[in-house]
């Protein structure tokens, strides 16, 4: 993630490795050479995989080695580049051939990459003769002793696109239903979004094995705090596809910010964002909103902002059944975009497997002047202080959505507007601002306005609210409410429409950022 702190010193920009996988996208292949050379096999297995981590942790770290004639090979360079059609691991099988990504400007440090097949695992060798490339690239100077792999992709049936990439750090992503990029998941985080550089550990090393109804990948991750295993397994069910994640991990040393199950997204400007806007599109942003489903039975919904300055928000809760990074907003119209359809971008739910005790769903949302920045995190992190020593066995499962998580009941948040107060036809009231909350859902429909109302919390003052069914609209409410602003700190907001008692919709949160004070 590129995190833009108030520092701005990030070390790692998740955009820049994947300016490395877009360079190698969608890009015809020759036939040419065999598949990678393999080494010799040894035994393997996820049990001795957790082992091998556990003793890495007891030991001091040592980062990769980077390889610097790969600085050489900029975005154009990669863009020449194509890893050939008979290169590819496991070719007939569909939806589970894989082809490796070379070394570049965005990745430089070579990772190990392995095959499984029947307990036994085999390195793989890099070869510049696995890719075909022009007579002057950059990338030929990268030779079978000093070159080797930044990362790997499956390719979809018949391989046209990739569903599934693994490069960078921790990063992985995959297309989602939809069959477009966007937002990004990783394997841990480490102190995101406070004023301190945040940590990058990496996946030094990975295994793949491909079976009948499942990819698995394991991975080896380490980085100056912590080290431990991974282990994803990935399928393609129906209108989603689905990552079971189970993972073991031991702390070097004390962590601030501990993050699990974290994902990456960018938010530049939406509906809810007031004023001029620098882009002619009308709106920007791989994912429009957090949504929990928490151990209370409630749902949430906050809608993402680009704030004045870096904002953590942390949801308490015990035992959630889930978060996530959504893209509600699927409507073309909104976004204008036919070159890299911000309407297909997957949401990413995040689902645990057992009981996480208690904690906080957080997100960081971090200032930014584009679509080139990621901007917004959002992860789990425990009660408990991360210390040294401190070992983690957890689960849970990752899908990739174009839809909701689940049917539910409530009706859902579909806008949120901002804007100043006052009513329609009269002059602005500049000190108040006006938010409209538009729910939309059959529990809705056909509702009498009397007996709906409007909850709404906040640490603010409210000076006006009011709930009704939306005209020529039979299953959508609208919640409007005016705040006035307030000097010195943010304002929460917490609202709902009920009806006999019973909540009809999700619980709409939002956050005005502070004034007058910087």
């Amino acid at each position: 993630m590129k995190t833009r702190m108030n520092n701005d010193r990030a070390r790692w920009s998740r955009r820049d490795a994947l300016a490395g996988l877009a360079a190698l996208g969608l890009l015809p292949t020759l036939p040419a050479l065999a598949a990678p050379r393999l080494g010799r096999a040894e035994a393997f297995s996820w049990d001795a995989l957790k082992r091998q981590a556990m003793a890495l942790s007891e030991r001091p770290f040592v980062p990769l080695g980077r390889v610097e004639a790969a600085a050489a090979v900029d975005y154009d360079a990669l863009n020449s580049i194509r890893y050939r059609d008979s290169a590819a691991l496991w070719p007939h099988r569909p939806g589970q051939s894989v082809r490796l990504f070379p070394l570049g400007k965005y990745a430089r440090e070579p990772i190990a990459i392995h095959v499984v097949e029947r307990g036994r695992a085999r390195p793989l060798s890099y070869s510049p003769d696995l890719y075909d490339m022009p007579a002057d690239s950059p990338a030929r100077a990268l030779t079978a002793k000093n070159g080797g792999f930044a990362g790997f992709r499956v390719m979809n049936p018949g391989d046209v696109g990739d569903w599934l990439a693994f490069q960078g750090a921790s990063y992985f992503r995959t297309a989602g239903p939809l069959h477009q990029y966007g937002l990004s998941a990783r394997g841990l985080a480490v102190d995101t979004g406070l004023s301190t550089p945040e940590e990058f550990p990496v996946f030094r090393a990975f295994w793949l094995e491909p079976s009948d109804d499942a990819f698995t990948v394991y991975a080896l991750l380490d980085g100056p705090r912590v080290a431990g295993a991974y282990r994803f397994v990935n399928r393609v069910i129906e209108n989603e596809i689905v990552q079971e994640v189970t993972l073991s991990i031991r702390l070097r040393a004390d962590v601030e910010r501990l993050g699990f199950a974290p994902m990456t997204s960018m938010y530049w400007y939406g509906e809810t964002e007031p004023g001029p806007r620098r882009d002619w599109r009308p709106e920007i942003h791989d994912s429009d909103g957090l949504l929990i489903a928490n151990g209370a039975g409630e749902r949430l919904w906050r809608p993402l902002v680009n704030p004045p300055r870096t904002a953590l928000n942390a949801f308490l809760d015990k035992n959630p059944r889930g978060f996530g990074l959504m893209q509600r907003d699927r409507n073309y119209d909104n976004y204008e975009d036919d070159g890299v359809f911000y309407h297909k971008r997957p949401s990413l739910w995040a689902e645990p497997i057992g009981d996480w005790g208690e904690g906080t769903v957080d997100l960081v949302e971090i200032p930014t002047r584009g679509e080139t920045d990621d901007n917004i995190a959002a992860f789990w992190q425990p009660k408990a202080p991360a210390r040294a020593g401190m070992r983690y066995d957890l689960g849970y499962r990752l899908r990739w959505l174009g839809g909701e998580p689940d049917a539910s009941p409530l009706a859902r948040v579909i806008g949120t507007y901002r804007g100043l107060g006052g009513r329609p036809g009269h002059p602005a009231q500049e000190d108040v601002l006006k938010l409209v909350v538009d729910f939309e859902g059959e529990g809705l429909k056909g509702r009498a306005r009397e007996e709906v109302t409007a909850q709404v919390d906040t640490n603010g003052e409210i000076l006006m609210q009011a709930a009704y069914p939306v005209a020529e609209r039979s299953n959508r409410w609208r919640l409007m409410i005016d705040v006035a602003h307030r000097n010195g700190a943010a304002t929460d907001l917490r609202g709902a429409l009920v009806c006999c008692g019973a909540q009809l919709t999700e619980t709409w949160l939002y956050q005005i950022p502070a004034i007058g004070n910087g």
